[in-house]
C-alpha cells in the first residue's frame, strides 16, 4: 500500500526523485525485474568457479544451442545474468573490450576486481541521471586470476564476493540449498552434479538439458562450456 502511494505521488517516475522514506522506486522496480528472470547459480570450487543456469526455452521451434546466457569477457572471466538479457550484452561488451585493452596495454589478464569494478561504477551511474533508467539485470561474474572468484553484481552497482551465489526467479530457494549443502573445497565433479541437482530440484518437472548451460573457468586460466552430452554424463554418475 505504501508503494501505491507513491506511486499516486509520482515518486517512481524518474530516476532521481527520492520518496520521502529515502527508497528509489525506479531501482527497486529493476530488482524486481532481476527476480521474475531465468535462474542462474555460481559455485567456486577448489580449483575453479562454475555457473549454471537456465536458458528457459519453452518454445519447441528455438533452436536451443542458438540462445546464449554465459557469456566469455576474457579467456580467464565469464559471466551470465538474470533480468533484462539485452542490458547484459551491453555491459558485457563493455567488460570485453575493458579486458582487451588492458591486455594491449600491460600485456597481461585483467583482474576479475577490476572487470566488476568497471561495471558496477557504470550500474550506479544510471541509478542517478535524469533522463535514463538502472540496468534492469543482475550478473554473475566468474574469473581466476591468483584464485577463483565470484562476484555479483546488482543494478545498484553494488558488488559482493561469493563463495556460492543465485540470482533471478527461483533465488531464495536455491540460496537456503547452497547455505545448506554448500562445501568449501569440493572437487570439479562434485561442483558440477551439486549445481545440476540444485537446477534439477528448482526446475522440477519443467528440468531440461536444453534448458541448461554450464560453463567454468580454471586455474588453467581458461573457460569452458560443456556440451549437452558432457552435462548429461555427469548426470549419470
Amino acid at each position: 500500500m505504501e508503494l501505491i502511494d507513491h506511486q499516486m505521488m509520482g515518486y517512481d517516475r524518474a530516476i532521481t526523485l527520492f520518496s520521502p522514506d529515502g527508497r528509489l522506486l525506479q531501482v527497486e522496480y529493476a530488482k524486481k525485474t532481476v527476480r521474475q528472470g531465468s535462474t542462474a547459480i555460481g559455485i567456486v570450487y577448489k580449483e575453479g568457479v562454475i555457473l549454471v543456469t537456465d536458458k528457459r526455452v519453452l518454445n519447441t521451434l528455438l533452436v536451443a544451442d542458438a540462445v546464449e546466457k554465459i557469456f566469455v569477457v576474457d579467456e580467464h572471466i565469464i559471466a551470465t545474468a538474470a533480468g533484462i538479457i539485452s542490458d547484459a550484452r551491453v555491459l558485457i561488451s563493455r567488460g570485453q573490450v575493458y579486458a582487451q585493452q588492458h591486455r594491449l596495454n600491460y600485456d597481461n589478464p585483467i583482474d576479475v576486481f577490476l572487470i566488476v569494478k568497471d561495471l558496477c561504477d557504470l550500474k550506479q551511474y544510471f541509478t542517478q541521471s535524469g533522463g535514463a533508467r538502472p540496468f534492469g539485470v543482475s550478473l554473475l561474474i566468474a574469473g581466476y586470476d591468483a584464485e577463483p572468484r565470484l562476484y555479483e553484481t546488482d543494478p545498484t552497482g553494488i558488488y559482493f564476493r561469493y563463495l556460492a551465489r543465485a540470482i533471478g526467479e527461483h533465488e531464495e530457494e536455491a540460496e537456503k540449498i547452497l547455505q545448506k549443502e554448500y562445501k568449501q573445497g569440493m572437487g570439479f565433479e562434485e561442483a558440477v552434479k551439486f549445481s545440476l541437482s540444485i537446477m534439477k530440484k528448482l526446475l522440477k518437472e519443467e528440468f531440461s538439458l536444453n534448458r541448461i548451460d554450464l560453463a567454468y573457468v580454471d586455474s588453467s586460466k581458461t573457460n569452458k562450456k560443456l556440451t549437452k552430452k558432457e552435462i548429461e554424463s555427469f548426470m549419470k554418475k
